[in-house]
């Protein structure tokens, strides 16, 4: 049995453009150089002119990149598997660190990444209390009512996030959630400016967090780390202790993952 045959018994929902550009990008990959239409057309077992024009909507979206009548795989696709790779780099690097936050703290470490508008929890280590937050590895949550979101949104450039707004609103889950653009626009500016970001029982009644922003190497935010804890222990006095040992292990695990503030700013100054 091929595979393509394979793989229409387990997934009957096939696109046949699509399983057409996945195999010219395949075999791109598996000859590792530049080939003709000629010679994809013979690997992939289509005709000549269709396959010219998967061939120029790849180009167009970028995964592959014309030179001379021949193909290669473009740079997006490049792009696509750095962040895939660098959220599973960022997971393992992070773990010994949540687990520091959560002996420094008592409360229970996440840590998240922004993925199409949401909040995604990569990873998560809890106390040994009796009473803690229960949160689940692949849990998706809204990103203007949480501490980890926005910590997230307050580095986004303005247009993707009145963008991301539009798409996914700005539900109330409390009488405390934020609902207007122009309210969390000055709440992303104070996250910028202390540092770290809070949710105020903005997703749940009773339920506090306190989240830092994770840079990579070229200082894109690229993750978050956060606490949840219940209320009546994340009290206003205490969140600013909290907020230091958190903003304190982002910044430690952003050096880790190779981000030099200094560095950064004079590669920005060189390019200004």
């Amino acid at each position: 049995m091929t595979k393509k045959e394979a793989v229409g018994e387990r997934f009957p929902y096939r696109i046949q453009v699509l399983d057409r550009a996945v195999a010219i990008l395949e075999l791109l990959w598996q000859h590792g150089r530049e080939l003709n239409v000629q010679a994809i057309s013979a690997g992939v077992g289509v005709n000549h002119n269709t396959v010219r024009r998967i061939l120029k909507a790849l180009a167009y979206h970028g995964l592959v990149e014309e030179d001379g009548g021949s193909y290669r795989l473009g740079m997006k696709l490049f792009e696509l598997g750095s962040s895939v790779v660098a959220r599973l780099d960022v997971r393992v690097r992070a773990r010994p660190y949540l687990e520091r936050l959560v002996l420094e703290t008592g409360e229970t470490a996440h840590l998240c990444i922004l993925d199409r508008g949401e909040v995604l929890y990569l990873d998560k280590h809890e106390p040994m209390r009796t009473m803690r937050i229960p949160s689940e590895i692949g849990r998706r949550n809204p990103a203007h009512c949480t501490a980890v979101g926005k910590a997230l949104l307050a580095y986004l450039p303005e247009p993707e996030l009145e963008e991301l707004v539009r798409r996914q609103g700005l539900r109330a889950y409390t009488s405390r959630t934020i609902t207007t653009l122009v309210e969390l626009k000055r709440e992303l500016a104070q996250v910028r400016e202390q540092g770290y970001a809070v949710d105020n029982e903005e997703f749940e009644e009773g339920l506090k967090c306190v989240g830092a922003p994770v840079r990579d190497y070229s200082g894109r935010v690229v993750a978050s780390i956060s606490i949840a804890g219940p209320a009546f222990r994340l009290t206003e006095e205490r969140i600013p202790v909290l907020a230091q040992s958190v903003m304190e292990v982002a910044r430690e695990l952003s050096r880790e993952l190779g981000y030099r503030a200094e560095e950064v700013v004079s590669i920005s100054r060189a390019a200004s």
